[in-house]
């Protein structure tokens, strides 16, 4: 007769004996299945089990937080500028001046043209750029602000808010700007995102002297400054602080009482601001046909 009990077997190794078990659930397990944890070692079944209990650490805006967050979408916007802008400069064979483009004068916002049809035009000149400086001006202030916006709200919703104040500038140039007049750049899109810092640093409850400052300095010189487009620059404005509005705050006036019912709020808060920029756009098109 054998004194000693034959050994416990691997439970997902039958064929393994095994003198080793799971301090968390107690079942026998080879070397093979078992983690090191805190206390003891855990085989691979419960260590699966913790991770899906352990609950997603996520932004102020509903993202999923990354240990080291990379702003692909702002560098992409600034790719796309940059690339348009060398495009209109090959076109006019002029590195600082390029009106001359063929594409600039058919992206340019003229709500004249918009009223005729072309439509591109609302959102393709919120790309373009006048010359050299502006555009280096506008990139500067998007390499600033975009990557704390895109940590803080997630890439999608970055993108979204981004969007919307682009449309928001563009309906407010629809609507008060002369028909006849050109509107271009990225400035739209850009005082968006001075909206959404300013509400990302409200909600988490940090200082706004700074942004408040710089903001003031900016509408101080599109004021100022002759040539500049004061109504893009705060209907841009107008339209990234509402979306920032409505992804941080509405979910919690409204008791949103899961993250999945929240970010169909703060989704749904974005679509009707570009709703209402695209119907402000339209109402306030211009009725007559011009030749381009």
């Amino acid at each position: 007769m054998n004194p000693h009990p034959p050994a416990p077997s691997c439970y997902r190794h039958p064929d393994r004996p095994t003198g080793l078990a799971c301090t968390r659930c107690g079942r026998s397990a080879c070397p093979e299945c078992l983690r090191s944890a805190s206390v003891g070692q855990h085989c691979v079944d419960c260590v699966a089990q913790g991770q899906k209990d352990v609950r997603q650490v996520r932004t102020v805006g509903g993202a999923t937080l990354s240990r080291n967050p990379v702003p692909f979408v702002t560098y992409a916007l600034i790719a796309v500028n940059v690339v348009i802008y060398g495009i209109t400069a090959l076109e006019a064979g002029n590195l600082m001046d390029n009106r001359a483009s063929s594409l600039f004068r058919a992206w340019r916002l003229v709500p004249a043209f918009v009223g005729d049809g072309e439509w591109f035009r609302v959102v393709g000149s919120g790309f373009l750029h006048y010359g050299l400086i502006h555009l280096l001006v506008n990139m500067l202030a998007l390499y600033l602000l975009g990557p704390y916006c895109e940590v803080a709200l997630g890439r999608t919703r970055f993108l979204a808010v981004y969007l919307a104040s682009l449309l928001g500038g563009s309906a407010a140039v629809m609507a008060l700007v002369d028909p006849l007049t050109a509107t271009v750049g990225a400035s739209g899109a850009i005082y968006g995102l001075f909206g959404a810092v300013a509400v990302i640093m409200l909600r988490t409850r940090q200082n706004m002297t700074q942004i408040a400052v710089l903001l003031a300095i900016n509408l101080f010189i599109s004021v100022s400054v002759p040539g500049i487009s004061l109504w893009a620059h705060l209907g841009g404005l107008a339209a990234g602080t509402l979306s920032t509005a409505g992804i941080l705050y509405l979910p919690r006036l409204l008791r949103a009482r899961t993250q999945s019912t929240a970010s169909a709020i703060g989704w749904g808060s974005v679509a009707a601001v570009v709703v209402l920029a695209l119907v402000v756009s339209v109402l306030a098109a211009p009725t007559v046909i011009v030749i381009n």
